[in-house]
């Protein structure tokens, strides 16, 4: 079964960047099967958005920051 609830017009590296959310290590296996003419600092930049937007909507709705996770734990590892 396929979703499409979340299907839209966009820029792929976002997909890339949800792909490897929180798993910066496996970014360069993911790249040797779509291609190497990736820009890794646009793909860093979602990584931060991403995190950024899913920590207000978790603090919003009473998500302790200091217990782990993965979009917490992805902005620690960028400080």
């Amino acid at each position: 079964m396929i979703d499409w609830s979340e299907a839209g017009p966009g820029d792929p590296l976002f997909d890339l960047a949800i792909l490897t959310l929180g798993h910066e290590e496996r970014l360069g296996d993911l790249l040797a099967g779509y291609g190497t003419d990736v820009n890794r600092d646009v793909i860093r930049a979602w990584w931060s958005l991403r995190s950024l937007l899913a920590s207000r909507w978790l603090i919003e709705h009473g998500f302790d920051p200091s217990s782990p996770g993965c979009e917490f734990d992805v902005l620690r590892s960028r400080m």
